[in-house]
């Protein structure tokens, strides 16, 4: 039986985070479910009106309605208000319309809509958290602990946790976290870790090593200026590295504005990194050609234990290793239990030094593509996503028909 699904998120679908943690899973997905998509699309991505008319085509390949809003940037106060009333009132007309049975709720905001909306119509929502948000607007320094706006978060959080017919955590050390810190609420609630999975048949090895100097630059993928990501640790790396190996050459690949990049390296380091952006189908590409990437986050916090760094999976996909730090989701865990990268104890130039010396030592190993690739499919598949996802939906909707 065909169960009508309402997926709500808050994120673009022509963003790379849009196409590969979103709209990959539900093209598994809507071949057992009739699939509506909310989607709130940044202007700039709009007026690329080629881009959006090709992915109103896909989705109707899939059958997939697709209802793209317009994401506007508020302030945060306006913003607090005014984005989950919109919500609400989008949701709810989307769940009469439609005769939506279940509601995919991705992140707090939809999650909190969805719980309102789902007790009025009746339908079960999923609380797909995807981290742990209260955390990370904290460590960002975005939210202050204890205001007015966080106990709200706060309290928004417990409630979703409580009445959800399902919760969906992205690591197995936020799930724990979340029983330790509501015990009463998550006493009974189903908690299931589906880590930021991907494509593995667009992020694939090398087939043979790649020609020219290209392999021996150092990536970095994805938001550096985020918040989370620890940019002084990166510009260390960059000057211990640079003064080991004077050929050594890094580039990050980013949305992020080139110029408030550059201003964050200092003009040290600003001849030694190319700051470059990408479209979501040349990422791969990019990752076969260099030797390694550095992923450094703000490890040590509680925010960083929902943390599954979708890059880690495209890395290893290609068959490169990582150069990461501890206390950041299950990243050490994967890291030390696979042999695939090195972890940085500390921001410290000498444990920088020794980072590299590590790494060197790591890449004259024969089945270390291997393994990265290993690693990849056993923990960041997008197969096994699917097949969670799809469990997730037929355990909630059967438990409702039988309400």
């Amino acid at each position: 039986m065909t169960i009508n699904v309402l997926y709500v998120t808050r994120n673009g679908l022509l963003e790379p985070l849009g196409q590969s943690q979103v709209f990959a899973y539900l093209r598994g997905l809507s071949r057992d479910h009739a699939i509506t998509l909310i989607t709130y699309e940044k202007d700039a991505d709009r007026a690329d009106r080629a881009a959006m008319e090709q992915m109103r085509a896909r989705c109707r390949e899939l059958g997939i309605r697709w209802l793209p809003q317009r994401f506007r940037s508020l302030p945060r106060v306006l913003a607090a208000v005014y984005v989950p009333m919109q919500l609400l009132s989008l949701i709810r007309r989307t769940v009469r319309r439609y005769d939506i049975r279940l509601i995919h709720a991705r992140s707090y905001v939809p999650a909190a809509a969805a719980m309102v909306v789902g007790k009025c119509a009746g339908v079960p929502f999923i609380f797909d958290m995807r981290a742990l948000w209260p955390e990370e607007l904290v460590t960002a320094g975005r939210l202050r602990r204890g205001s007015v706006l966080h106990r709200a978060i706060v309290a928004m959080e417990r409630a979703c946790l409580q009445r959800a017919a399902a919760v969906v955590s992205l690591t197995h050390a936020a799930a724990a976290h979340l029983r330790a810190t509501y015990p009463r609420e998550t006493g009974t609630q189903r908690i299931s870790v589906i880590p930021t999975c991907v494509d593995l048949d667009r992020f694939t090895s090398a087939s043979a090593p790649v020609p020219g100097d290209e392999p021996q630059v150092i990536g970095c993928l994805g938001t550096v200026l985020s918040g989370w990501f620890r940019m002084d640790w990166f510009c260390t790396f960059v000057t211990v590295v640079s003064r080991e190996n004077s050929g050594a050459r890094f580039a990050i690949t980013t949305r992020d504005d080139a110029a408030r990049v550059y201003e964050a390296l200092g003009p040290a380091l600003a001849d030694r990194v190319t700051i470059r952006s990408a479209r979501p189908e040349d990422i791969p590409s990019i990752l076969r050609r260099e030797q390694t990437s550095v992923m450094f986050y703000a490890g040590g916090n509680t925010s960083e234990l929902g943390r599954s760094p979708t890059r880690l999976g495209e890395i290893l996909g290609c068959g490169k290793p990582v150069i990461a730090n501890a206390g950041v989701g299950d990243v050490a865990r994967i890291v030390e239990d696979y042999r695939i990268g090195v972890l940085a104890r500390d921001g410290s130039e000498a444990a920088m030094l020794e980072a590299w010396h590590g790494l060197q030592g790591l890449l004259t190993d024969p089945d270390l593509a291997a393994r990265c690739r290993r690693a990849a499919e056993e923990v960041f598949s997008l197969d096994a996503g699917t097949r969670s996802y799809r469990e997730i939906y037929r355990a909630v909707t059967q438990a409702d028909a039988r309400q």
